[in-house]
C-alpha cells in the first residue's frame, strides 16, 4: 500500500466518525477541501467539490447544528440521523479511499466507515436520549455542544492530518466501549 492510499483510508475513517456526531459537517468539510484542491476525490465523487454540493451541503449543516440544540427535536433528528449516518460514513470512504481494488474499496467502506459511524452516533442518540430523560432536554444543549466541537475537530484532523485524526477515531471508540461496558447490564 502507498501513503496515498494509507492517508486516504485514514482521511476516510477520520470523516466517517465525524459523521458519527454530525452528519453533514464533515460533508461539506469534503466538499470544501474538494473545491479548494486540498483533496482530490475519486472521479465518481467529482462533483462533491462543486459549487453547488458546498452550497448545499452548507445550509444542510448549519441546519443540522442548530436543530440540535433544541430539546425533543433533537430526539427526532436522531431517529433519521442513525441510518443516514451508516450511509454517509460509507459514502465518505468511498469517495476518499485512493488506488485500492473497488471490491476492497466498498468492503473498507461499509465496515470501517459505516460501521464507525453507526457506532458513534448510536452512542450520541442514547446519550441524548438518557440527557432528555434525566434533565427534561436541558443538559441536551451542552451534548449537542460536545458533539459539534468533537465533530469539528475531528473533521479537521481528518482534512489536515489523517495519522492524527485515526488516532482521535481510536481514542472515541475506546471511550464508547468502556461507557457501554459500565451501563450495559451484567450477567449473574
Amino acid at each position: 500500500m502507498t501513503t496515498e492510499t494509507i492517508l486516504s483510508i485514514f482521511l476516510g475513517v477520520g470523516l466517517a466518525a465525524s459523521v458519527g456526531f454530525r452528519v453533514f459537517l464533515p460533508l461539506f468539510a469534503l466538499s470544501l477541501a474538494s473545491y479548494f484542491n486540498v483533496w482530490e476525490l475519486n472521479e465518481s465523487w467529482e462533483w462533491i467539490g462543486s459549487l453547488a454540493a458546498v452550497v448545499t451541503l452548507g445550509a444542510a449543516t448549519l441546519i443540522e447544528i442548530f436543530a440540535y440544540f433544541i430539546p425533543w427535536v433533537d430526539n427526532l433528528l436522531d431517529s433519521f440521523a442513525v441510518p443516514l449516518a451508516a450511509i454517509a460514513g460509507t459514502a465518505v470512504m468511498v469517495s476518499t479511499v485512493a488506488n485500492l481494488d473497488p471490491v476492497v474499496t466498498w468492503s473498507l467502506a461499509i465496515i470501517a466507515g459505516g460501521g464507525t459511524a453507526t457506532a458513534i452516533k448510536g452512542a450520541g442518540a442514547t446519550t441524548r436520549l438518557a440527557s432528555t430523560a434525566s434533565t427534561g432536554g436541558l443538559a441536551n444543549p451542552v451534548v449537542a455542544t460536545v458533539e459539534t466541537g468533537t465533530a469539528i475537530a475531528v473533521t479537521a484532523a481528518s482534512i489536515f492530518a489523517p495519522y492524527l485524526a485515526a488516532v482521535l477515531v481510536i481514542l472515541i471508540l475506546i471511550i464508547i466501549f468502556r461507557i457501554y461496558r459500565k451501563i450495559r447490564p451484567r450477567k449473574s
